[in-house]
């Protein structure tokens, strides 16, 4: 520990802390007084401290209230990631004095084949550990992730991923290639056919997702790459429970999917992955982790074998 390191540690208290996420929060000194149930005064004083401490000016004050200059942003960013780490350490100490072996809190996409499989090797090998699964969008699981609310993220390992602000701070790991699927119904006649080109599939019914998505994106070059114009959707959806039930309900439809939610929705029956070349890769699938030189736990170890695990075997299924 440098000395600068070694000063704040001996200046700076948790309370100090709350008061640079609360200020960021609600950008006033009144808002933060209510939140920490401090004074004003108080507060001005516990400023003065932590400015004092980081030997910089970290927020501006005005009129419109107090806002964090870049240099208190960082303070912010840190401030809340050491925050959250205590409450997970307080959640960890809980869960084993009633039991657990260990706690796991992983990020995941609403859809994945992957993780389910992993989670219940992981319980089959450690029963005693427990684990947390949050779902949303990569985007947003990687900022909880970084602010010290998430272990680890399974997510697709976008180049917008690697390349913005935040790529210094995560160790991606890749686990499994991806890529666009058609799905269809069972009933639906195309599966007759066997292998099939993108521009056989121009007339088609499309159920596809909104154009900002990666799969979109995909979707339109591979038809753009079979020199035909991509078809125009009859039905524009993002939810996998809408996706998987409109697919059953109606064999007629024809879906570009990612390879991770082309084998959930085959698990679950009913539908079927059309043969269709070329083929149209996207960003492969992998763990997101801070970059913060700890090591793991035995626990975290195990879960990331067991997502390797569940990826080969996904592999196999789908070539064979």
């Amino acid at each position: 520990m440098d000395s600068k390191t070694d000063h704040l540690v001996r200046k700076l208290r948790l309370r100090h802390l709350e008061l640079l996420v609360a200020l960021s929060e609600t950008a006033t000194m009144r808002g933060a007084s209510a939140r920490l149930h401090l004074s004003q005064p108080a507060i001005s004083k516990m400023l003065g401290e932590i400015e004092s401490c980081f030997g910089a000016r970290l927020f501006e004050r005005s009129h419109q209230g107090i806002h964090a200059n870049a240099l208190g942003a960082g303070a912010v960013f840190h401030a809340r990631a050491v925050l959250n780490q205590l409450e997970r350490a307080t959640e960890d100490v809980e869960a084993m004095q009633s039991g657990a072996l260990a706690m796991l809190r992983i990020g995941a996409p609403s859809v994945t084949a992957t993780v389910p499989a992993a989670v219940a090797a992981l319980r089959r090998q450690m029963p005693g550990v427990s684990v947390q699964l949050r779902e949303g969008r990569v985007q947003e699981l990687i900022q909880r992730l970084l602010e010290g609310e998430l272990d680890g993220v399974f997510g697709a390992i976008t180049p917008e991923l690697l390349a913005g602000d935040t790529a210094r701070l995560l160790e991606p790991v890749v686990m499994l290639k991806d890529e666009l699927c058609v799905l269809t119904a069972n009933a639906n006649k195309l599966h007759r056919r066997g292998r099939l080109r993108w521009a056989d599939l121009q007339a088609a019914a499309w159920m596809v997702p909104p154009k900002e998505t990666l799969v979109r994106q995909a979707f339109m070059t591979a038809f753009l790459d079979d020199g035909v114009t991509p078809p125009v959707p009859v039905i524009e959806a993002i939810s996998s429970v809408t996706i998987g039930t409109l697919l059953r309900h109606d064999p007629s439809l024809v879906c570009a999917v990612r390879r991770e939610h082309a084998s959930d929705e085959i698990a679950r029956g009913g539908v079927r992955r059309l043969n269709v070349t070329p083929k149209m890769p996207l960003p492969s699938f992998g763990l997101f982790f801070r970059r913060d030189g700890l090591q793991r736990s035995a626990a975290m170890l195990a879960f990331v074998d067991a997502v390797r695990q569940a990826s080969v075997r996904r592999t196999a299924s789908d070539e064979r």
